[in-house]
């Protein structure tokens, strides 16, 4: 579907059809603030749902028909926060925006710390006078009001609206130990204008090593989707010109020389290349293509000069279909997102109320006021919702950036949870398992002009079979004859004339139809054919068989070894296909697959999968073709390979960019990696604030140490993040 946006009335702009929105939303910082702006947006008239990702700072909209734009921005600009809206299918540059973010905190790190430094050695020398009080004041009041700024607005804002965040745990707890510092310098009082100094200054060095690590993760898919060609070279008016790839359009002749990126879609019209198409399906061999294939934008030429008709431009690309699918993976949800969410909600007032509950206590048990207020800010302060909030999308990031390296599109979070609890993958044969191409695999003659006659035939008569038979002579040297007369037979064969002779290939059937004998050496390699799953084509001129034919729609070399990985995952494979018995079992023992479905119609797939499910069992179905659309929907979890139908793929939650069938556990393998960094993050981001909040209260944490442990805690779950990108696969 197409986003396009209309007015129904003057200043007002709506959405007129109900594909999912995008935002960049400003202003969050933490878990909290990902979960008031979900429940800002969900309350909206029109909105169906609403996801907020903190590691792209956007927001996915599903919105009914007519909803006006600007009053969801004004809701969430009324909560405190910022809600710009971005163009679909544009990818936002993540780099970038972490580049800057890294950038602005590290400027106000190098001057926070410049001046917490002294600030904090003043307070460990042990020197007399009052003038060390008023010295610690001025050094630490610029790290408190204009480092610490962004914090202090954002928590305005928020009060505002009756919310809080994270910004709100630091401007209360940096504020509240600078304030008693100064009210303690006028009354002759300990002060320790160190600890808001030193905390401001690890905070922000905390943002910026956040924001550097996340800049890696985004890093590592932008650098992947950047690929698209940015000038093209296009005929006009009888010459070859070069224009902004924008510019191309449906129907455009485009020219591609050597080594350079293939900028649309389209079709080759004029000469032959190899290609590149790593970029898209992962694999590193090129790809040959001849007039009349298509050409992926986005790929790169490699050997020769072609010239392509454009047949997808813009959006309509499959690299741009790629970006769109991806991204929707990183802007959703995983649901063990969930506690995280329902946690993250009430966290910042409870962390307040654990704080003033403490300053309360230690003020009751005679600590003193120095004593409450340092317990108290070491509370706001190590509490972290900020790695709660990074847990999960900051590894879906890598995750899907992963996957689309290794050619493997996730098309939602979900779906990484999904995908570790398979317990059986039905595969098409013909496609999936199997090349979905008809070549020559045997021919056996007694005759040496056979192949040439039998060819020469078999060229005309316009079946992928004769094709094959075609193709498979010329690839092995054979010139083929002059055939005329050439009569195709549906169901029987082809017949035709050579140097005055009739030539006869096809079925036995077609055989005995012309009076022709078959003897039972020919009758034995018939047989022999069939069996191993092989169509069998009989070749006979002047009454007699000279030769018979093997044609098979060949299996993929990767088929046995996808087999073998989903056994080692403990996942049963079985094979759906609408091909005779003998060729769908022959195929099946190939590749180590017992369970098997043949001359299947598409819904006689689909109620097998649902019988399955019945039962019990969690499936999959892997495919090619637009006859196993309904099965991919009825699945559990439907596997398109990118190099099917359009439809098969629309219909599938994962989609696999190459051939090749051991993509099939490469997803497994990698959504299992992806998902228990998921949990390893969120153990670590609950266990950390479940025994530092009390250590805290109790007095046993500094708040220094705790502002470092705290900006500690979100980093290394962005850095545990990062170690999916190292997963490594042998398919």
């Amino acid at each position: 579907m197409k986003l396009t946006i209309g007015t129904d009335r003057p200043g007002v702009t709506t959405t007129t059809e109900t594909e999912p929105l995008t935002f960049d939303v400003e202003g969050m910082h933490c878990a909290s603030c990902v979960t008031r702006v979900e429940r800002i947006l969900a309350r909206q008239d029109g909105v169906k749902e609403a996801v907020v990702n903190l590691t792209s700072n956007q927001a996915r909209v599903q919105v009914a028909p007519d909803t006006p734009i600007a009053e969801l921005q004004a809701a969430v600009a009324k909560g405190g926060y910022g809600l710009v809206e971005r163009a679909r299918g544009q990818p936002k540059d993540l780099i970038a925006l972490h580049d800057n973010e890294r950038a602005a905190h590290l400027r106000r790190f190098i001057a926070a710390a410049a001046l917490a430094i002294p600030t904090v050695i003043l307070a460990m020398a042990g020197i007399d006078g009052s003038w060390v009080g008023w010295v610690q004041a001025a050094l630490a009041t610029p790290v408190v009001l204009w480092a610490a700024a962004p914090s202090h607005r954002t928590t305005w804002t928020l009060l505002k609206a009756g919310s809080a965040n994270m910004d709100t745990l630091i401007s209360l707890s940096t504020g509240a130990a600078w304030a008693y510092s100064l009210w303690a310098l006028l009354t002759d009082q300990a002060v320790f204008f160190e600890t808001a100094a030193a905390i401001v200054a690890f905070i922000l060095l905390g943002r910026y090593f956040e924001a550097r690590a996340k800049g890696r993760a985004s890093r590592a898919i932008a650098a992947r989707l950047d690929l698209g060609a940015k000038d093209a070279r296009v005929e006009r008016d009888g010459l070859w010109v070069t224009v902004p790839v924008d510019e191309v359009t449906v129907g455009d002749r485009v020219e591609v020389i050597p080594g350079a990126r293939v900028p649309v879609d389209g079709t080759i019209l004029e000469g032959s290349t190899s290609v590149d198409e790593s970029m898209l399906t992962g694999e590193a061999l090129p790809v040959s293509c001849q007039p009349g294939e298509a050409m992926v934008g986005g790929t790169v030429n490699q050997t020769g000069r072609v010239v392509l008709v454009a047949t997808s431009v813009g959006r309509d690309t499959v690299l741009a279909g790629i970006v769109r699918m991806v991204e929707d993976a990183q802007t959703s949800k995983a649901p063990i997102q969930g506690l995280a969410d329902r946690v993250a909600r009430i966290f910042v007032p409870v962390v307040l109320v654990i704080a003033a509950l403490t300053f309360a206590g230690w003020i009751i048990g005679e600590g003193g006021s120095g004593v409450a207020v340092r317990n108290a800010v070491a509370v706001l302060i190590i509490a972290c919702p900020c790695a709660l909030g990074l847990a999960t999308p900051t590894a879906i990031l890598v995750g899907s950036g992963r996957g689309a390296e290794l050619g493997v599109i996730y098309r939602s979070a979900d779906i990484f949870e999904r995908l570790g609890k398979l317990d059986m993958v039905a595969f098409d044969k013909t496609g999936t398992l199997t090349s979905g191409n008809m070549e020559l695999v045997d021919a056996e003659a007694d005759d040496e002009r056979f192949l040439s006659w039998v060819a020469a035939v078999e060229s005309g008569s316009g079946h992928p079979i004769g094709a094959a038979v075609a193709r498979g002579a010329l690839d092995r040297g054979i010139v083929l004859a002059d055939a005329t007369d050439i009569e195709a037979l549906p169901g029987l064969g082809v017949v035709g004339t050579v140097q005055g002779t009739s030539v006869v290939v096809g079925t036995a059937a077609l055989m005995a139809e012309r009076g022709v004998s078959l003897s039972t050496k020919w009758e034995t390699a018939i047989g022999a054919t069939q069996r191993r799953g092989a169509t069998a084509l009989a070749g006979a001129w002047d009454g007699e068989v000279k030769g018979v034919l093997a044609v098979a729609d060949t299996l993929r070399p990767e088929a046995a070894e996808a087999v073998a990985d989903l056994a080692r995952y403990g996942i049963e494979s079985v094979m759906l296909t609408g091909d005779h018995e003998r060729t769908a079992r022959s195929i099946a023992r190939e590749v180590g697959i017992e369970q098997v479905g043949s001359r299947l119609l598409p819904q006689d797939k689909a109620a097998y999968l649902s019988a399955r499910q019945a039962e019990g069992l969690v499936v999959g179905f892997v495919g090619d073709g637009i006859n196993d659309a309904l099965a991919l929907a009825t699945a559990d979890l439907g596997m398109g390979i990118g190099t099917g139908s359009d439809v098969a793929i629309e219909a599938a939650d994962v989609t696999l960019m190459s051939g090749n069938p051991r993509l099939v556990a490469v997803a497994i393998g990698l959504a299992g990696r992806t998902v228990r960094c998921i949990r390893q993050n969120l153990g670590w981001a609950f266990g950390y604030n479940l025994a530092a909040i009390p250590l805290a209260a109790a007095g046993l944490l500094n708040p220094m140490i705790a502002s470092a442990a705290m900006a500690f805690s979100s980093v290394s779950v962005v850095a545990n993040s990062l170690r999916i990108r190292k997963w490594k696969t042998d398919a």
